[in-house]
């Protein structure tokens, strides 16, 4: 009998044994299959928002919908995807939006953080999708220009004197057109461009170029030592073709017959300061008999007279009238007569 007892209560205390761990197993299943479904769920009502590290947009406003890539039910996409992030207010301005601003922006507009899952980066760099016009491009625009539009024929070389600063142009809109004009310069080797850019036909910046102007000039170059006061003549110098500064002047000459204030050395170029007209010849000398005329209404008076000083054609000199002794002023003419200045 006590054998019976116990093998009963050994096969009495399996079966509890086995039904307990019956209960565990679907207890364990139990939770899995919640935990499933509590993930599922989530899942499926969970705003998914994929934060690349950089990103341009074309538009100063930043939208969450234009920085990251949104998955969810359709109407939350939408409504995430306008949210406001920041903007853009300067050319080649970068901003930088990490994952609290994203979140915290999310909750003010009514989506929670627990509906909401990131992934991606930690934080985002965006800048404006943007060309950059060179400063050494507008040299070149406004060169090419200025080839076309010289203010002067005898022009030869350009030589900007600055390099314009870049310019920044947003990616919006029709494309950007620079048109180029003259403006007014404060000297003649002087030029100024003028750039201005536009777009959509309205103005969004000008800017200015500036250029050192070289002309093809003659100069006159002694060939050997020139005396003072000798005449200047195709024997003692040559004319050559020069770059300078400035313009060659209006209806320049070689100076041929004028005459040199001082000594010129040979290889020296001739400057106008350097010359002077060259003076006619010595009609009368002094201590010369000459004849005093004064013609009136047909009448001719002459007289003899003695020059107290030379003359040449045109000047005024003193002349004393023999038979009066009296001294006058009197004009030399071409022929080597005087006319008193009455």
């Amino acid at each position: 009998m006590n054998v019976n007892k116990n093998i009963r209560a050994q096969e009495y205390k399996g079966t509890r044994i086995l039904l307990f761990c019956l209960l565990l197993t679907c207890i364990f299943f139990c939770q899995v299959s919640a935990n499933t479904k509590n993930a599922d769920l989530k899942e499926s009502s969970a705003l998914q928002i994929y934060l690349p590290r950089e990103v341009a947009i074309k538009d100063s406003t930043i939208k969450l919908g234009q920085v990251s890539i949104i998955r969810g039910e359709a109407s939350l996409v939408a409504k995430a995807g306008e949210i406001a992030l920041g903007q853009i207010s300067m050319p080649g301005q970068k901003i930088i939006i990490d994952r609290p601003i994203v979140l915290n922006r999310l909750t003010c507009n009514g989506i929670p953080a627990s509906q909401v899952e990131l992934s991606g980066a930690e934080k985002i760099t965006i800048k404006r999708q943007e060309q950059v016009i060179k400063g050494s491009e507008f040299i070149e625009l406004a060169s090419e220009f200025l080839k076309e539009n010289l203010p002067a024929g005898s022009i030869c070389q350009l030589d900007p004197l600055q390099i314009p600063k870049d310019f920044t142009i947003p990616k919006q809109g029709k494309d950007v057109k620079f048109v180029p004009h003259l403006a007014k310069s404060s000297s003649a080797n002087l030029a100024k461009v003028q750039i201005v850019a536009l777009q959509d036909g309205k103005q969004i910046e000008v800017s200015e170029v500036m250029f050192r102007l070289k002309y093809n000039c003659r100069q006159a170059v002694t060939l050997v030592d020139i005396p003072a006061g000798a005449t200047i003549s195709p024997e003692n110098i040559k004319i050559e073709n020069t770059v300078s500064n400035y313009p060659e002047p209006d209806q320049w000459m070689p100076p041929y017959g004028l005459t040199a204030k001082r000594r010129l050395p040979a290889n020296n170029v001739l400057q106008p300061y350097m010359l002077s007209q060259a003076k006619s010849e010595i009609i009368i000398k002094r201590n010369q008999n000459i004849m005093i005329r004064i013609e009136s209404s047909g009448l001719l008076v002459t007289a003899t007279g003695k020059a107290i000083q030379d003359g040449r054609a045109g000047e005024y000199v003193k002349v004393r009238n023999i038979d009066s002794q009296r001294i006058i002023l009197a004009r030399v003419d071409e022929d080597g007569t005087v006319e008193p200045v009455l």
